[in-house]
């Protein structure tokens, strides 16, 4: 099936007690069982819901993986991966990324015996300067949050597959409609469902995939062991959410390419970050493992000042100053002090995050009306 259809069949099957053609919302915690150790297929939520099962096959069908686990966050997708890991192991992951997985890595879980290294990877083989016996994982994004970077996962899990690390992927920005790590060689493909995959802006969810069964069972083991589950409401929404992935995805890549060239061509904009421009760095490789530039941007004005970077943000009408990515709306963000605030400021500018850049999440409202937005907030 191609990915639209997918999108609506996938794993989703009519209710066979009813015939309903949309997956029930299957709200309990318990089921009953006919005898000690026979049952269903299901025995207490927390290790499985038959809504969220639907979901798991769906998702993992859009990302080409044989395995698939939701669970409440993007957060506690990610820590399960770690979780994989033990005291010593060490993980090598790109400097740009979320601040949210920064925290994680270098507050939380560096506590715990696990050695993180932050390095640059739009040359893969940067990696190489990190790399040793003893990492078991890399942790990539691609394109970067916010900086929209882009890295050549199959370059990275050549490189990694041969010192025996796996290779995981925050594939969030890209969503499965535009990127499938794992057939780029990625042992390990994370999303925070809470953006464009549910879409909507009213789920938190994170997921993993993968094509190892040993990977699969470790996170369903950790999954039902920590019980970071999303409820069967929120699968149920994200179910129907990517009924019209393809769709918005369409809508966001067409809307965000006018609105990057906008930018660009602004007289008070000194930068814009955003893969499809040919002079971007990586262009070619975002062309390669991508189908689609997508509708995130970031850029710095000529008056590259954090008031006037605030008094830009405090202006906009159709663009929602606010946390999170990925919905049907439009919203802008200040990574500095919103969902990058928990990275040290050294390290931000090294990365070329400044105090004043702005990121967009372009939304699928008609594309007029947010140039006009963007144009009365800048001037």
């Amino acid at each position: 099936m191609k990915f639209g259809t997918k999108a609506l069949h996938s794993g989703i099957e009519p209710d066979p007690s009813t015939g309903a053609i949309m997956t029930p919302i299957f709200q309990t915690s318990t089921y009953v069982q006919e005898r000690p150790g026979v049952n269903k297929g299901f025995e207490y939520a927390r290790t499985k819901n038959p809504t969220r099962s639907a979901l798991e096959k769906n998702i993992a069908s859009l990302e080409n993986a044989k395995f698939g686990r939701c669970f409440a966050s993007g957060m506690s997708a990610t820590e399960t991966v770690i979780k994989t890991l033990r005291p010593g192991d060490e993980v090598v992951c790109t400097s740009d990324l979320y601040g949210g997985s920064f925290r994680l890595f270098s507050k939380l879980f560096s506590e715990f015996g696990i050695k993180f290294s932050f390095i640059n990877m739009s040359d893969p083989t940067k990696i190489l300067d990190c790399i040793s016996n003893k990492t078991k994982l890399v942790w990539l994004e691609t394109p970067t949050n916010p900086m929209m970077s882009i890295i050549d996962i199959s370059a990275i899990c050549k490189i990694a597959h041969n010192h025996g690390a796996k290779v995981a992927v925050d594939n969030t920005f890209a969503s499965p409609y535009l990127q499938n790590p794992l057939d780029q060689g990625a042992d390990i493909v994370m999303h925070s469902v809470t953006k464009y995959i549910a879409g909507h802006s009213d789920v938190i969810m994170g997921f993993l995939g993968t094509n190892d069964i040993d990977l699969d069972d470790k996170f369903g083991f950790i999954q039902n062991s920590s019980g970071a589950v999303p409820g069967p409401q929120d699968c149920f929404l994200t179910l129907r959410g990517i009924k019209t992935l393809h769709l918005r995805m369409q809508r966001h890549c067409e809307n965000g390419e006018v609105i990057a060239k906008y930018l660009k061509k602004h007289r008070k904009v000194d930068k814009v970050f955003w893969p499809g421009f040919k002079d971007h760095p990586n262009h070619e490789i975002a062309k390669k493992q991508m189908r689609g530039f997508g509708g995130m941007i970031s850029f710095i004005q000529k008056e590259d000042t954090v008031e006037k970077a605030k008094n830009t943000l405090s202006k906009f009408k159709l663009f929602s100053l606010a946390e999170s990515l990925g919905g049907v709306e439009s919203l802008v963000g200040h990574p500095a002090s919103m969902t990058h605030a928990s990275i040290p400021r050294e390290k931000r500018l090294a990365e070329g995050l400044t105090d004043s850049l702005i990121r967009l999440s372009v939304g699928i409202e008609d594309v007029e009306d947010l140039i006009s937005d963007l144009d009365q907030a800048i001037n």
